[in-house]
């Protein structure tokens, strides 16, 4: 189960790194507003969705509680972007204010991506680990 909880955070990681992507292929493209960043917002959703899965499965598979508090705060993270883009946008887009808001998106996107690898980094290493070797050494029959 450690193993799993290892392979979902990198997949998490993954997605959160294609979310930079699409971030700046929404900025970017000719197309209007929401439909330039709808691929983005539907891979947001999915990142909570996925990051509330990771922090079950850590709990579920007794991982230390370290790795657990990061996938959930990873949780947490993805849910306070849904509220910087509400207050950036019920200030009004344009606005100066709203703009300086909404750029704690991308910052709190870094701190989403650190989490989440903090978490992959840990549950890989636990996952992972060489059985340990007894204490004795095999003694080979003559």
């Amino acid at each position: 189960m450690k193993k799993v909880v290892a392979v979902l955070a990198a997949l998490l990681l993954l997605a959160v790194v294609a979310q930079f992507f699409l971030a700046a292929f929404g900025a970017f493209n000719n197309a209007p507003r929401e439909e330039g960043f709808g691929p983005h917002r539907a891979l947001g959703y999915s990142i909570l969705a996925l990051a509330f899965v990771v922090t079950i499965a850590a709990a579920l598979a007794r991982m230390p509680g370290r790795v657990i508090g990061m996938a959930g705060l990873a949780v947490g993270l993805v849910l306070l972007q849904v509220v910087i883009k509400e207050v950036a946008g019920a200030i009004g887009d344009g606005s100066t204010v709203a703009q300086l808001i909404f750029g704690l998106h991308a910052v709190n996107g870094l701190l989403i991506m650190g989490a989440v690898e903090e978490v992959m980094r840990r549950s890989r290493k636990i996952s992972w680990k060489p059985a340990e070797q007894s204490a004795e050494p095999s003694r080979a029959a003559s």
